[in-house]
């Protein structure tokens, strides 16, 4: 199928906005959003993260886990955000972490009816944010790799 100059315009067009510095911080801070925000609420109330992660593993003492959630959550977020060479390490942080908090809080093969339904809708948004952030990991790495090549 042969492109219109008009097609090909918007296409120059947005490879050009998409490379640059402003539009990639941005997408890394919208995907880091949630974890970031989510450490941030933990660190406010620890109480609250310490009945979350109690409540979800049964680990004692869940106040270690707790403090390992949040360090995880927010250094891997921070991770993300600085770009380069750091955002497929955050990236990775962030994608392990997903897996097995959405393992381990939305198994929705245990569960029945509503609840069911809800778990396994979030289960597989979880998935799609687990992509997200190996696409990250995966282009940031291409990067640095092509770097190298030049």
């Amino acid at each position: 199928m042969m492109q219109t100059p008009l097609l090909d315009r918007i296409s120059s067009g947005s490879t050009i906005l998409l490379r640059t510095v402003w539009v990639g911080l941005a997408a890394r801070i919208a995907v880091a959003a949630p974890f970031l925000v989510s450490g941030m609420l933990k660190l406010l109330d620890f109480d609250g993260a310490i009945g979350e992660v109690r409540g979800l593993t049964g680990v004692e003492p869940a106040a270690v886990l707790a403090v390992l959630v949040i360090f995880t959550q927010l250094a891997g977020s921070a991770l993300l955000i600085m770009g380069g060479r750091w955002s497929w390490m955050g990236a990775g942080t962030l994608a392990g972490f997903t897996v097995t908090a959405t393992l381990l809080a939305h198994a929705f093969w245990m569960k029945s009816g509503a609840d069911r339904m809800r778990d396994l809708n979030t289960f597989f948004e979880h998935v799609s944010i687990v992509g997200g952030l190996v696409l990250v990991a995966a282009l940031t790495s291409g990067a640095r790799s092509e770097k190298r090549r030049r």
